[in-house]
């Protein structure tokens, strides 16, 4: 009985680990579409066309209105987790390379380690702890200013987003215990996208020119773009970023982001034509198995507990 429950337990992580990674990769292609069929765009009119559109989509498939305490909650975490953080990846969509941005998400395990430990009390593994240093590691090696050019204010837009992606999943995860997680998604893309449509309708009176420039210039290439981001980008991935916080630990789904840096640099190799030297794809490859190592290794460790449960029985 107990061998059955360990095996079930097993199971169910690693199918709600394969969701977080399809989230996650489908996340990574964000950079490379963007910068392969709406390059150009400014970031707060991508940001509101890719977040209210995909909130009434889902409020329209299933219509839910939380109470008003609720609302006011889930307001406030749409504003980090889809307001700022969109904008954010916008930003590093439109300043920094494809692959770039992806790996450098790969710094969020480290943020969600310390941030959790701080506010939660959980302390994280030592596995866990072991890769985030090994994260910090290759990551300075890659990031160096001396190895690759990098825009600034990308870089302080990846570090925003990381911290938005940390707290505001911290503050999802919170509300899950007590709300709905379909009205947790719709309305947070509601309300953060409804604070994109005001920033973005204030950019355009200041800046009209680059807002007709963008009308002017719509393409069929453009809707195609549009259509992934809305649609399984933000409506399909955030729905599962969603589900599975309720089900796993912020930190195991931050490490289980290793699909974003995959998706980043396969599309930035096929849709962009991006390259890098062996030894910077080496780092890449690094990160990545740093970020996979303490699923692989509790996976294991759940397998070989059930196989002794097995040969006593």
């Amino acid at each position: 009985m107990i061998t059955v429950k360990i095996y079930l337990n097993v199971k169910i992580l690693n199918m709600n680990l394969l969701l977080a990674f399809i989230a996650s990769f489908l996340w990574g292609t964000t950079y490379s579409v963007t910068q392969a069929y709406l390059s150009g765009w400014p970031p707060l009119l991508l940001g509101a066309l890719r977040a209210f559109p995909a909130g009434l989509i889902l409020l329209a498939l299933r219509p839910v209105v939380p109470s008003i305490g609720v609302l006011v909650k889930l307001s406030v975490t749409g504003v980090i987790n889809i307001g700022i953080f969109f904008i954010c990846i916008f930003v590093m969509a439109l300043t920094l390379p494809s692959a770039i941005s992806s790996v450098g998400m790969m710094s969020v395990p480290v943020f969600a380690m310390l941030i959790q430990w701080i506010l939660t009390r959980k302390k994280p593994s030592m596995l866990q702890i072991i890769s985030g240093i090994g994260l910090i590691l290759i990551a300075g090696l890659l990031f160096n200013p001396q190895s690759i050019s990098l825009n600034p204010i990308g870089l302080v837009a990846l570090l925003v987003a990381v911290l938005c992606i940390v707290t505001g999943s911290l503050l999802t995860q919170k509300m899950g215990m007590k709300t709905h997680w379909w009205s947790i998604v719709t309305w947070q893309l509601l309300a953060g996208g409804f604070i994109l449509v005001l920033l973005s309708a204030g950019d355009a009176y200041i800046h009209p020119d680059e807002y007709l420039s963008v009308w002017n210039r719509l393409s069929s290439d453009n809707l195609s773009g549009l259509c992934w981001i809305i649609l399984m980008n933000t409506a399909f991935a955030y729905s599962l970023y969603v589900w599975t916080l309720q089900k796993i630990s912020l930190v195991e789904f931050t490490f289980s982001g290793v699909a974003n840096p995959m998706a980043g640099i396969l599309c930035g190799l096929v849709l962009l034509g991006e390259s890098y030297s062996p030894f910077q794809y080496a780092l890449m490859v690094g990160m990545i198995a740093m970020s996979l190592l303490p699923n692989i290794v509790k996976s294991l460790v759940a397998r070989k507990s059930e196989g002794s449960l097995a040969s006593k029985n």
